[in-house]
């Protein structure tokens, strides 16, 4: 089966883009269904990449330029191996770690799967039905790389993929007890990857927590938007002074509520359940931090202005009430908000503020979410460590 490309539009797939539009697309032969394998080939008639098909805007995702490379359970194995020796690389299967992303799309020059580990467990997530398809190479290529240190393997995509893809949930290999502990930098986190959002923890974070550590010894810190409290659990381990931990969903305040108690964490830490904005808009206390992490406001690119204003307002009134001196980390996971638009949005929410502010540290993924060179989409999460004078 083959997807012909119109005259002209070969340059971003020659360029290394891992995405092939469908507006690009003259003619398809073979009439493939949604996951098939299908050769790209340009208008010339030469074999450009071999893929996954859906219908849809991104019509194929890349997996291959090499017209000598099938497909097949030797392609998963290797494309595993460099996934793990990478996490291997970067220190993420020494003792004190057992939390990294395993696999992250297109970065790892696999798009549409996403696989993350806890102590044991592979979770999968499939964003296209083609990996969805391939979860049984998947799984075995798993196994093939990481042998006994697997103990479960569980399949989480009903979620990620369309109602009508008949995705369900649910184990591949072996089984293991929720909540499961695993460890990042010495802490522990309880991980629910059955009940608890996406695969259960937010990894991308792993190194601005870290980073927070340095800010926090001694000091009086809101955790907005906690979820399960990986900023709190951080802060209070390098001798935060008190942290608050700030979420609308009582699911969350459970979850980090567990995570204190787990690390004996309890006496200098209280939960509030409210809508964050709102709170903030309120606060009756100066903090000398504040850690601003809120889901994505924009998901496409129609909502990214609503998106800013969001950003700009919550920004604003933090800056308004930290303290002289105070540190405000700040976030973004709007893949439509490029990195540009949210500095300018911060500065937007320091002028609105009236405080003069200025920058301390850029943050972004961790190297466990590699960005493709050739697809800047991949980069998602910016983030700025600002002094609030």
């Amino acid at each position: 089966m083959q997807i012909h490309i119109k005259r002209g539009k070969e340059s971003s797939i020659e360029r290394g883009h891992p995405w092939i539009f469908s507006g690009a697309i003259f003619k398809i032969e073979g009439n493939p269904k949604n996951g098939d394998v299908v050769d790209v080939m340009g208008s010339n008639g030469a074999f450009l990449a071999r893929g996954h098909y859906q219908q849809g805007t991104i019509s194929v995702r890349v997996l291959t330029r090499n017209e000598n490379e099938s497909i097949d359970q030797n392609f998963w194995n290797e494309r595993l191996r460099l996934a793990v020796e990478l996490r291997k690389k970067l220190g993420l299967f020494r003792p004190g770690n057992s939390i990294c992303r395993l696999v992250h799309g297109e970065g790892d020059m696999l798009p549409g799967l996403i696989i993350d580990w806890f102590n044991g467990v592979a979770v999968i997530q499939c964003h296209s039905l083609g990996m969805y398809n391939s979860l049984e190479a998947i799984k075995n290529a798993v196994i093939h790389n990481l042998g006994e240190s697997v103990k479960a393997i569980y399949q989480k995509s009903a979620e990620t993929l369309a109602n009508d893809s008949g995705a369900k949930n649910g184990y591949l290999y072996g089984s293991c007890e929720t909540p499961h502990i695993a460890e990042e930098y010495g802490h522990q986190f309880s991980i629910d990857w059955i009940n608890g959002q996406k695969t259960g923890f937010f990894i991308d974070q792993r190194e601005n927590r870290r980073l927070l550590a340095q800010y926090a010894h001694g000091k009086t810190i809101l955790n907005a938007f906690c979820y399960s409290g990986g900023f709190s659990v951080t802060a209070l381990k390098a001798n935060a002074a008190h942290v608050d931990s700030l979420d609308s969903s009582a699911k969350a305040i459970v979850l980090t509520e567990e995570n204190i108690k787990l690390n004996k964490l309890e006496k200098n830490h209280s939960s509030i359940t409210a809508d964050a904005m709102q709170h903030i808009k309120e606060l009756d206390k100066n903090y000398d931090i504040i850690v601003l992490d809120p889901p994505a406001f924009a998901k496409h690119r129609d909502a990214r202005h609503k998106a800013v204003q969001g950003y700009k307002r919550l920004n604003a009134h933090a800056m308004r009430y930290i303290k002289p001196g105070g540190i405000l980390f700040t976030f973004s996971c709007s893949q439509v908000v490029d990195k540009a638009l949210f500095n300018n949005t911060i500065i937007a929410a320091a002028m609105e503020s009236g405080r003069q502010v200025r920058i301390l540290e850029q943050l972004h993924q961790p190297a466990d979410h590699p960005i493709n060179a050739f697809h800047p989409e991949g980069e998602y999460l910016k983030g700025l460590v600002v002094e609030v004078l």
